[in-house]
């Protein structure tokens, strides 16, 4: 369960911006929040900004931590780092991007961190404890070396073996580290997808309701909710036909595909159609394609179905990009609601989305707490705020029953285009 994210110097955000999933004291949509080991927790997040204001690099951020959490293990000695430092100030170029997350991992609160440039892990650090007051280091990493607690045991002894590019977490959990691979479960748990290529997660979708996998059953009643217009989804299983491949292959590349491929099935999934005669009875069934016949938002809602209710059944963290893209209002707020509700998201996953759609705003469906905002300064750098913590010209905050949709179209609370006429 995903508590902080803080960035900086990476793409448009030079200085450190924090994402703050900690529960304000405040009184409305108590259903949105996660008690967990006396800490509370929004269930989701919602961010808004104009067009380049970094809502996509804010995710972007995400995903890049996780990957060089992930891939770390794979370095060789002289393979350079992923570094996209900011571009726009004479300073930014020269210092280290600053990635931190704050995480519950069964029932122990973490903060990880790493600070990296082009070449080097410039710094690193691990903390936990059961709360907030009492965390302490494991290990805390600098240019001069690692320090390494004696409570961290797994980590004791392996301080020369790690390389300048690698993280020091990435080749404890190598070489049998209990705690360094719960850390980095909790990055291969984070589920970062885009809105707009969701055909990237139809495999995974597919396979989950051919082999009929965890989130096969709520996948297909979400669709029948949604009334997407077909009765069903299902997949089938067919045998290699060659005369199927295109006839502008060259003959070269035919007689390979048609060598490596015969004999081998193939899986692809339809969708169910009623097939009615002139009396409006139905009297058979008909399959589409599901990629050739359905609407772009019909395919989106089928593809991510698989990632939503992998993310629901495991209790993972779910970061999306353009979400509401090519989806109606409706449909994506009923995927919210579907993370908000403890009954329908009683393993405590959350839900990070961007997007355009102020409809959201305007349906009770989150706390000030829960709605973020990106804009950009004078300088280009991108600026991160909450609603709760927006300070309105007056002085005062948002109140609780203010009409936040108008409002923020409105320009009240920043974060939008600003048209020349």
């Amino acid at each position: 369960m995903l508590v902080q994210f803080t960035v900086g110097n990476f793409l448009s955000f030079y200085d450190r911006r924090t994402l703050n999933l900690e529960a304000k004291g405040i009184s409305e949509l108590k259903k949105n929040v996660i008690s967990y080991n006396r800490e509370k927790i929004v269930r989701s997040a919602v961010i808004y900004g104009a067009n380049s204001s970094g809502k996509s690099n804010l995710i972007r951020a995400l995903d890049r931590m996780r990957e060089v959490v992930i891939r770390s293990v794979r370095l060789n000695d002289s393979d350079d780092l992923d570094y996209s430092p900011f571009l726009l100030s004479t300073e930014s170029e020269k210092e280290p991007t600053y990635f931190e997350a704050v995480f519950w991992k069964e029932d122990i609160r973490y903060r990880y961190g790493f600070e990296y440039n082009e070449k080097n892990i410039v710094n690193e650090w691990l903390f936990s404890g059961k709360t907030k007051k009492n965390e302490k280091p494991f290990f805390i990493r600098t240019e001069d070396g690692i320090g390494v607690a004696d409570k961290f045991e797994e980590g004791i002894g392996k301080e020369e073996s790690t390389n300048d590019n690698r993280l020091f977490i990435s080749l404890v959990a190598q070489l049998g580290g209990k705690i360094s691979k719960k850390v980095l479960e909790f990055f291969k748990d984070l589920n970062v997808l885009s809105g707009l290529d969701h055909n990237d997660y139809n495999g995974f979708t597919l396979r989950m309701l051919h082999e009929n996998l965890d989130g096969c059953n709520e996948s297909l009643a979400l669709f029948q909710k949604l009334n997407l217009g077909f009765k069903n989804v299902t997949t089938i299983e067919t045998v290699f036909n060659p005369s199927e491949l295109p006839e502008v292959l060259p003959e070269k590349i035919r007689s390979k595909l048609i060598k490596e491929l015969t004999g081998k099935t193939q899986v692809t999934m339809k969708t169910v159609h009623n097939k009615f005669d002139k009396k409006r009875n139905i009297v058979d069934q008909v399959f589409f394609d599901k990629s050739d016949n359905e609407s772009e938002g019909t395919n989106k809602i089928i593809d991510l179905s698989g990632p939503i209710f992998d993310t629901l059944i495991s209790g993972k963290v779910l970061i999306i990009d353009e979400l509401d893209a090519k989806l109606h209002a409706l449909i994506t707020i009923n995927i919210v609601e579907i993370f908000n509700n403890p009954e329908t998201n009683p393993n405590n996953a959350q839900l990070i989305f961007a997007t355009h759609d102020t409809n959201l705003l305007g349906e009770d469906l989150f706390r000030r707490d829960q709605i973020w905002f990106t804009e950009k300064d004078d300088f280009e750098q991108t600026d991160l705020y909450s609603l709760y913590d927006f300070n309105l010209p007056d002085g005062g905050k948002v109140r609780n029953d203010s009409n936040i949709e108008r409002n923020y179209i409105r320009g009240r609370y920043g974060a939008i285009p600003y048209i020349n006429n």
